[in-house]
């Protein structure tokens, strides 16, 4: 199973960014231990951050026909990135959106994602365990449409 993990914009100064809301966890430290748990649970991942939408629609766009499922957490394009969601809606696998810190306790222009409809769900205000969080459920909800799969197959 391979699984996309999409970090948008200012999402690599994790650890420096205001670490009051995002803690001291880094980027780094967030991917490894995602690739642990990768591992434990017998997925591949591939990671990418950037600053540009173009460059996260342009990774699902060229994982569209490898990838089983994704987490993204799209960042400052939350509120705003229409592409992205577009993009996201075009996928013919899961993708679940995480965000380190709780969207509806910050400021009131945070509160409402434009992401949240193209997605099967948020996890958010976990801080690194979003991540890890939204890992275990894509690979949960995957494992459960290819049982499907497989069961329908034999009917």
């Amino acid at each position: 199973m391979k699984i996309l993990v999409l970090h948008g914009p200012n999402l690599n100064l994790f650890g420096r960014r205001e670490p009051h809301i995002y803690g001291t966890t880094t980027l780094a430290q967030i991917n490894e231990q995602l690739s642990t748990l990768a591992a434990e649970l017998g997925v591949t991942l591939t990671t990418l951050q950037s600053n540009h939408e173009g460059a996260l629609i342009d990774f699902l766009h060229e994982h569209i026909d490898t990838s089983d499922g994704a987490i993204v957490n799209p960042a400052g394009l939350t509120q705003h990135g229409v592409p992205l969601h577009d993009a996201i809606k075009a996928m013919p696998f899961p993708v679940i959106e995480v965000h380190m810190s709780n969207i509806a306790a910050r400021e009131a222009w945070r509160h409402h994602s434009i992401i949240s409809p193209a997605v099967k769900g948020t996890i958010q205000g976990l801080g690194r365990h979003s991540y890890l969080q939204g890992l275990r459920a894509i690979v949960d909800i995957v494992r459960d449409s290819q049982a499907l799969l497989a069961a329908e197959r034999k009917s």
